[in-house]
């Protein structure tokens, strides 16, 4: 049991590098699009949040397939669960940005920030979310008693 316990330490301590790496170039991409598509009207932000989030997902996927979780082939199948995974945290940003958004633009010095600064804030609650996600949904492994089928790569019980 220390083995399987050793393991899944090693395997977060990856999670949160890549993660950590993904973070700060998710909000990068975001605040390039949004510095971008200024001028494109009051909710530009929200373009720059769909296509950075489907850029950052996939840079993302990769990280986790290759170091994190360590699988083989299913690129199309893990990469659908992975925005399945990112898509709920996704939603939660999409959802909480137009909230947050105008009340800090209400409270804060330089309102032109408060795009950034909604968008960081919900970036937190990804992070928590989407570790369980990965693990038991994105990059799930089969169970001992389960069989992959090798034609149609379906779990079999």
């Amino acid at each position: 049991m220390k083995a399987e316990s050793h393991k899944s330490l090693l395997q977060f301590a990856r999670y949160i590098l890549v993660g950590g790496f993904n973070t700060v170039f998710g909000y990068g991409i975001f605040a390039l699009l949004n510095w971008s598509f200024t001028g494109l009207g009051s909710y530009s932000y929200m373009y720059a949040a769909v296509l950075g989030s489907l850029i950052s997902i996939t840079v993302a996927f990769l990280g986790y397939k290759w170091f994190v979780f360590r699988t083989r082939g299913n690129y199309l199948r893990e990469w659908v669960r992975c925005l399945g995974v990112y898509g709920s945290s996704t939603l939660i940003g999409l959802v909480g940005l137009p909230i947050l958004v105008p009340i800090l633009r209400s409270h804060l010095r330089n309102p032109g920030q408060a795009s950034y600064l909604a968008a960081a804030i919900l970036t937190i609650v990804s992070v928590i979310f989407s570790f369980v996600g990965h693990k038991n949904i994105s990059f799930r492994q089969k169970l001992s008693g389960e069989k992959v089928n090798v034609r149609t790569g379906t779990q079999d019980s």
